[in-house]
């Protein structure tokens, strides 16, 4: 089955952002996110992305995949993998690109199966203010 696509949410230097409902979670084996390749060079922005995964009734492991080498010369680190309570918020990131990225410039990111009615949002922090 195909990733699905999560968009970033542009935080706003010396600004505000109205909360984003974010997009439903990809659960299950085969499932999950993707990041999209959307900075300079067609690279994702991982030193500047911080996500929210918000669980439903029932929370799980989010996994944010090891990068391909290269571009992504700590890969051997491995993934990270972070556990959200039930009807809880955890906030993950920043990221190394030297450890997340992958080869075509995107971010992976894993839900667990059974991860029921969940949200993550990718928001990008501002470089410059």
């Amino acid at each position: 089955m195909a990733r699905t696509a999560v968009a970033y949410s542009n935080l706003v230097p010396n600004g505000n952002l109205a909360d984003p409902t974010g997009t439903a979670t990809n659960a299950g084996a085969g499932n999950g996110h993707v990041i999209p390749a959307a900075g300079p060079n067609g690279k994702a922005f991982p030193e500047l992305t911080i996500l929210r995964v918000i669980a439903g009734a029932t929370g799980g492991n989010v996994t944010v995949k090891a990068g391909t080498n290269p571009p992504a010369l700590a890969a051997g680190q491995g993934d990270l993998v972070v556990a959200v309570a039930n009807s809880g918020t955890q906030w993950i990131g920043p990221f190394e690109s030297g450890r997340f990225l992958q080869s075509d410039g995107t971010i992976l990111v894993d839900i667990a199966a059974g991860f029921v009615a969940g949200t993550i949002t990718a928001f990008k922090v501002p470089r410059n203010t």
